[in-house]
């Protein structure tokens, strides 16, 4: 994923996307995050996983402006 495109994600994201960003699959991004080794904190919303824009760019070292 691109430097333009993370910079352009909405405030949440879902947990492929985020995987996605750190080149992860949706199998791998799905295990770590059940397993609590995603590598950015992860917040789960009734079945849903959800990360924060701003932590994920804190995790890959993007400054978001």
């Amino acid at each position: 994923m691109s430097i333009e495109r993370l910079r352009a994600l909405p405030a949440t994201v879902d947990v492929v996307t985020a995987g996605q960003a750190f080149g992860f699959g949706r199998a791998k991004a799905y295990r770590l995050a059940r397993e609590g080794h995603f590598p950015c904190k992860i917040t789960k919303v009734g079945r849903n996983y959800r990360v924060l824009t701003i932590d994920l760019h804190r995790a890959l070292g993007v400054d978001a402006s």
